[in-house]
């Protein structure tokens, strides 16, 4: 029988099949630590005589009922699927099971607090694991009601779609919660939230009249740290943007807002109780960048419950449907709505940036992604689905006009709430509403991969009068399209202490090369800037002039977003070995400290430990990590008391410190004998500066316990592992090594920051006995663990600040030799493989 990877072509033939009309859910939470009840009743419409399956994945399946005939568990059940046989016009099946708790952030995953014993429970069933938790046929086009019937402890809270009904209590400690149905969604949107949360409550009045009940959900040991108020104040101004853009009323009953230990992604778009990140809860002082990256956060899930949630994908070749929509409403309404005015300059730095890396990679794909099976989606959370698509809707929201963008949308909600569609079914109203035909725009734009290259071509005369001016246009050889750009093209020239923009165009660029005879005659300035105000998805580049202007004066300009371009650009011709990485290293050492923007300042500080790291010649590596963190706590001492940007720079230091120097400086901070006007050394902070002493080989194992008795929380055990695995020793390198490989059952947030310490790069000499092993356990894990913790040790126990030709010709054997492994498996390997490629070629450059 198949197992639990679910292809597009079964999807599609038992949706041929089957029309799901109602779920009953019964769950039992009082069977133990291991394993919990699960009882389900399905009534679903089918093809009589036709046989299919559903999804379960079950220690044990006590008893399947179809139609009032008992079915064999041993006889049906295999692997994750229930055959189902001989169906009938309308079919009931009961389906009683025990099923298993999680560590690894996927199905119901169980969390026990070391502060105080509590346990808390959060679900998270996209793409295909609410079939961890109950029978189901999960794919997102059978859409159902689901009615959540949960038996828990009497003191817990209990949180699902619906709104949390009085229990019924039965006097020995423990109630049942019998919620209403919901109306029809998918299976992945659902949820169970449950445990001794703390909560608080608020609403509002939807455009619709009706009052929507809020909630914002904390654990007992964090409740203190969060700020609810905000999160409210956000919610209802998201609230009222979606509100009046979408010209469609909030379509669920309340809205819940629940943060929940051991996520591993940013949030979860369940119907009505959306699922947060802990780490935006902010216990210790955290950049702007990241406060502002919670609103985007807020807003970006709160767009889900119309794209997503009212209105689904059929498959999951329209995921971007759901994330690129989030992501380009969610920074406009951030923009627009709140205090974060700068949103866009931060989507230009942090999203565009991983959208440009993403769409060069070699598992690069369509906005409309091919999609074949589970696997594949759940590979496709990437630059490609939020960031590349958000900035395409950002265009094709500029040429079909906002206006007639937003009420497209709004007659996409009308027509097809609580259904399931395609990209032409949103294609269609854009149409309708802009008078604009999209077919040919979505082949270029939607239907194709690759990033355009955008050049100036400046010829100018003796007196540096410009006599030519064009755009070139390039494209990567495997992917050779040539696409239509709005955009602009600014000037700037140096007028005192400034870099001032003195003019500006805007003009279609399409073809290899476009020529723009407005510019000509004018005096060639200082700086070009392709693509000013970032209304294009390319990358651009900067001629020498520009580039060299960039160096010296990036600083000077007024413009967030103009500055953010030119870091971009810089930044990407430094990545295509077009530029020295060691003049990139100047660039932001010699710039970084006047940028006001956190999240640019965020992304840059980034890149330039990449470029210190990897990027530069071996031969200069060592003497650029010491230039780097002897510049970066400079920085930090100049920087404006108690400023974001001193933090940010003192926490970067302690990333790149390199020198025992460096380190006797980290040490000082951490124990307050060195002091920065205006910086505490909070929790966070002192756990950080660990965990730079702990990669220097500063401090022992004792010392990091020592640390973790003093703060034995969920955040200080993940701190914890991170620094143990940063210890620059053989001995400390193995451990961590087997407890992530040899042994499966660390939980999935100490499994990722495990990884991270264990690559630290102060500890690069150490990792060269581990690419054997590496490729050793690539099948085994692959096999043997669930997705998400395979992902965590594929990805992230790749020795790849080695940086190296050994390494490099050691992945390509790997993926030679192993054609046949699971193509999600060898996408990541072979994007691990482009990033050490990519590093040799800007190595090269760099010796030049």
């Amino acid at each position: 029988m198949p197992g639990e990877n679910l292809t597009r072509v079964e999807a599609q033939e038992r949706r041929a099949i089957v029309d799901t009309h109602s779920y009953e859910v019964e769950l039992d939470l009082t069977k133990g630590a291991e394993v919990f009840g699960s009882r389900t009743i399905v009534r679903f419409a089918a093809t009589p005589g036709a046989a299919t399956f559903i999804d379960l994945i079950a220690r044990e399946v006590h008893e399947i009922t179809l139609n009032g005939r008992s079915l064999d568990p041993a006889a049906v059940f295999d692997d994750s699927r229930i055959q189902l046989d001989d169906l009938e016009v309308e079919n009931e099946l009961v389906v009683v099971a025990d099923a298993l708790y999680t560590n690894t952030g996927e199905g119901l995953h169980r969390f026990v607090d070391p502060v105080d014993g509590e346990v808390y429970l959060y679900s998270q069933f996209e793409v295909p694991d609410s079939r961890r938790v109950y029978a189901v046929f999960e794919q997102p086009d059978l859409k159902a009601t689901f009615q959540f019937t949960v038996t828990a402890p009497s003191a817990w809270k209990v949180v699902s779609n619906s709104p949390t009904p009085e229990p019924n209590d039965h006097g020995d400690g423990v109630s049942t919660w019998r919620f209403e149905p919901t109306p029809r969604i998918s299976s992945y949107i659902t949820a169970l939230i449950a445990g001794p949360y703390e909560a608080t409550f608020s609403e509002l009045t939807s455009a619709s009249g009706r009052v929507v009940p809020l909630g914002v959900y904390g654990r007992k040991s964090l409740w203190q740290h969060l700020d609810a108020d905000y999160i409210f104040d956000k919610t209802r101004q998201g609230f009222a943007y979606f509100e009046e853009k979408f010209d469609y009323p909030y379509p669920f009953a309340k809205y819940d807002q629940l943060f929940v230990p051991e996520f591993n992604a940013g949030a979860m778009e369940n119907a009505g109780a959306v699922t947060f990140t802990e780490t935006y809860v902010f216990r210790s002082k955290v950049t702007d960048a990241v406060k502002e990256r919670r609103v985007v956060t807020i807003l970006h899930e709160l767009a889900h419950m119309w794209f997503g949630d009212l209105v689904t994908m059929k498959w999951w070749n329209d995921l971007w449907l759901n994330e690129s929509f989030a992501e380009w409403a969610s920074t406009i309404a951030t923009a627009e709505a709140t205090e974060w005015t700068e949103a866009w300059t931060t989507f230009n730095a942090m999203e565009k940036t991983w959208a440009y890396r993403q769409d060069q990679l070699p598992s690069t794909h369509p906005v409309v992604a091919q999609i074949n099976d589970l696997e594949d989606v759940q590979v496709n959370f990437d630059g490609i689905t939020y960031a590349k698509g958000g900035s395409v809707l950002k265009q094709l929201a500029a040429w079909v006009g906002v206006e007639a963008f937003f009420a497209g949308v709004s007659a996409y909600f009308a027509k097809h709430e609580w259904g399931n569609t395609e990209l032409v079914d949103l294609l269609t109203e854009l149409e309708t509403t802009s008078g604009r035909e999209l077919a040919t725009w979505s082949k270029k734009w939607l239907e194709t991969a690759g990033v355009n290259t955008l050049s100036p071509d400046i010829r100018t005369d003796d007196d540096g009068v410009i006599t030519r001016f064009a755009i070139v246009q390039t494209a990567p050889a495997d992917y050779p399209t040539i696409r239509p750009h709005r955009l602009g093209v600014g000037f700037y020239r140096l007028e005192g202490d400034a870099l001032v923009r003195v003019h500006h165009v805007e003009l279609d660029v399409d073809g290899d090369l476009t020529e723009v005879p407005q510019l000509k005659g004018r005096a060639r300035p200082d700086l070009v800037l392709l693509n000013d105000n970032d209304l294009a998805y390319a990358k651009i580049r900067l001629d020498d002039r520009s580039l060299q202007t960039a160096i010296e004066h990036l600083a000077k300009i007024s413009d967030p977003l103009a500055r953010s371009l030119v870091w971009g650009a810089a930044w990407d011709q430094t990545r295509d070995a077009e530029a020295s990485a060691s003049d990139y290293v100047d660039l932001v050492l010699g710039n970084i400290g006047s940028e006001t923007e956190s999240t640019t300042v965020r992304t840059t500080l980034a890149q330039l430990q990449l470029a210190a790291n990897s990027y530069v010649a071996p031969e200069r590596r060592e003497q650029t990590r010491v230039k780097v963190a002897d510049a970066l706590w400079a920085l930090a001492q100049s920087a404006a008391a108690g400023s974001d940007s001193q933090l940010q720079f003192t926490t970067a230091f302690a990333t790149a410190a390199a020198t025992a120097q460096h380190w006797e400086t980290v040490r000082g901070l951490r124990d307050g004998e060195v002091t920065l006007e205006g910086l505490e050394i909070d929790t966070d902070l002192s756990w950080q500066l660990l965990v730079s002493l702990a990669a220097g080989g500063v401090v022992s194992a004792a010392d990091i316990d020592a640390a973790l008795a003093a703060d034995n929380t969920a955040k200080g055990g993940e701190f914890a592992a991170q620094a143990k695995a940063a210890l620059p020793t053989a001995e400390a390198k193995r451990a961590a090594w087997d407890s992530l490989v040899s042994k499966a059952d660390l939980p999935n947030t100490i499994v990722r920051t495990t990884s991270l310490g264990f690559v630290h790069p102060a500890g690069v000499e150490l990792l060269g006995e581990f690419v054997g092993p590496y490729f050793d356990m690539l099948l085994p894990v692959w096999e043997s663990r669930t997705y998400k913790i395979a992902e965590y040790l594929v990805l992230g126990l790749y020795p790849a600040p080695l940086a190296s030709t050994d390494l490099r010709d050691a992945t390509r054997r790997w993926l030679a030799d192993h054609a046949d492994a699971a193509p999600a498996l060898r996408r990541m390997v072979a994007e691990n493989l482009a990033g050490v490629e990519r590093a040799l070629a800007v190595q090269e450059r760099d010796a030049q």
